[in-house]
C-alpha cells in the first residue's frame, strides 16, 4: 500500500518520534500586552474586541496587530471534551485579560499550535468557581514538535478539512433557507386566494375553538422536574421546554388533545402539538374536535404571525399579547375538503423544512467529530527518547 505524503515525511524526518516541549518554548506569549475595558467604557468602532471565547465587541482602537492564537483563560475556557477554547485572530485587534495570547516564533508554526492546542485535555488544570486556565499551567502545556515540513503538511490537511466542513455547512444552510422561502411563498399563495373571496364565512378564534389553560409552574420548578425520559412536555417562552413525568403536574393541567399553544410573551409564536403536554399559566391554547380544522387554523395563524408580533410590541419593553388579541382574531371557515388540501400541502413543506433543519446540526456535528478524530490522530506522536 502506497504511503501518503505525511507518512513519508514522518518516516524520513522523525522515524523514532518527536520532541515534546513546553508551550512557552514554542511561541511568544503576549499576556502582558492584554488590556480589559469595561463595556461602559468601550467606544464603538471597527476593531474586534476579543475575550475568552472569541469576539465580544467592536471598539475604536487596537492594542495588537498581526496574527495570533487566543486561548481562553477564565470563564468559557473548555469545551465538553475538556479541550481549550482556541481562537484564530488576524489584523488589528484588542484582547481583554480573559484570553491568553500567543504569537509565532521560529521552528513552530502558529497554525500548527492552533490545531495542536485544541487536542490537549486541560480539564484537570481548570481551577476555581469560575473556570480558569492559569498562566503557569498554560505555559507548561506539553506540545509535540515535529520537523517544520511535517507541521506544514499537517496544517495543510487540517485546513483543507476545515474548509470542506465549512463549505458543506454553508450549502446545507443555503438549502434550508431556500426551502423555507419556498414554503413561505406557497403558504402565502394558498391563503391569499380565498381571503378576497366574498363568499367565505369568517368567525373569531375564541368563538370557534375551545380555549385550554396550562399549569402554574416556575422556571425553577421546571428545572427541578426536568426528565429527558418524561412522557409529558411542558412549554415556556421561546424555545424553552422540558420533558417530565406526568406525576409531576396535576392531571387536570395535562392537555391530552391536539392543540395550538399561544406563546404570548417574548417571542410571540404558535406551536401545534398533538401529544400530552402542558405550558406555563401565562400562556394558553386552542383546540377543536376536528384535527384537520385545527391544523388549518394553526397554519393560518402562523401565516399571519407578524400581526401578533406587531401587537406584542405595543405592550411595552417585553413583547406580549393579551388573551383578547387571539380571542377576537378572525379566521376563515372553509369546506373541510379545502382545509384538508391546504393542510396536506403545508404538512409536506413543513416536514421537508424540519427534516433539513434537524439534519443540519446533526450533519455539522458529525463533520466536527470527524474532523476532531482525524486531527487528534494526525497530532499524536511517539515521544523521542534520548539515551
Amino acid at each position: 500500500m502506497k504511503e501518503n505524503k505525511l507518512e513519508e515525511l514522518i518516516k524520513k524526518l522523525c522515524p523514532n518520534g518527536v520532541e515534546y516541549k513546553k508551550l512557552e518554548d514554542c511561541c511568544n506569549i503576549l499576556d502582558n500586552e492584554r488590556k480589559p475595558v469595561t463595556k461602559s467604557a468601550r467606544i464603538k468602532g471597527e476593531y474586534p474586541y476579543y475575550g475568552a471565547n472569541g469576539i465580544q465587541d467592536y471598539v475604536s482602537d487596537y492594542i495588537l496587530d498581526g496574527t495570533f492564537v487566543l486561548v481562553g483563560e477564565d470563564g468559557s475556557v473548555i469545551n465538553k471534551n475538556g479541550n481549550p477554547v482556541v481562537t484564530w485572530a488576524e489584523g488589528k485587534i484588542w484582547v481583554n485579560n480573559h484570553a491568553h495570547v500567543i504569537k509565532e516564533k521560529e521552528n513552530v508554526l502558529l497554525r500548527y499550535l492552533y490545531h495542536y492546542i485544541q487536542t490537549i485535555n486541560v480539564s484537570v488544570l481548570i481551577h476555581g468557581n469560575i473556570p480558569k486556565l492559569n498562566q503557569g499551567d498554560f505555559r507548561n502545556l506539553r506540545i509535540a514538535v515535529p520537523p517544520l515540513e511535517v507541521q506544514c503538511e499537517i496544517v495543510h490537511i487540517l485546513d483543507d478539512f476545515t474548509l470542506l466542513s465549512a463549505e458543506l455547512s454553508a450549502e446545507l444552510s443555503a438549502e434550508l433557507k431556500a426551502r423555507q422561502q419556498q414554503y413561505e411563498y406557497y403558504k402565502d399563495k394558498l391563503f391569499s386566494h380565498f381571503i378576497k373571496n366574498e363568499n367565505i364565512q369568517w368567525t373569531t378564534l375564541g368563538r370557534y375553538c375551545k380555549r385550554l389553560k396550562g399549569t402554574a409552574i416556575t422556571a425553577g420548578k421546571m428545572k427541578e422536574i426536568a426528565d429527558d425520559n418524561g412522557n409529558i412536555k411542558i412549554f415556556a417562552g421561546g424555545k424553552t421546554m422540558i420533558n417530565t413525568d406526568e406525576s409531576n403536574i396535576p392531571d387536570k393541567d395535562i392537555i391530552k388533545v391536539p392543540n395550538i399553544i399561544v406563546q404570548s410573551r417574548g417571542i410571540i409564536d404558535f406551536i401545534y402539538y398533538d401529544k400530552p403536554c402542558s405550558f406555563k399559566r401565562e400562556m394558553w391554547s386552542y383546540t377543536t374536535e376536528n384535527v384537520i380544522t385545527l391544523k388549518f387554523i394553526y397554519y393560518y395563524l402562523k401565516n399571519n404571525i407578524e400581526f401578533f408580533r406587531q401587537r406584542g410590541k405595543q405592550m411595552g419593553s417585553m413583547p406580549q399579547i393579551s388573551l383578547d388579541v387571539t380571542e377576537k382574531y378572525k379566521i376563515p371557515i372553509l369546506p373541510i375538503e379545502e382545509q384538508a388540501r391546504i393542510v396536506k400541502i403545508l404538512d409536506k413543506f413543513e416536514k421537508l423544512c424540519n427534516d433539513i433543519s434537524e439534519g443540519l446540526p446533526a450533519e455539522i456535528d458529525a463533520r466536527k467529530q470527524q474532523y476532531e478524530y482525524y486531527r487528534d490522530k494526525l497530532l499524536t506522536f511517539k515521544e523521542l527518547k534520548y539515551e
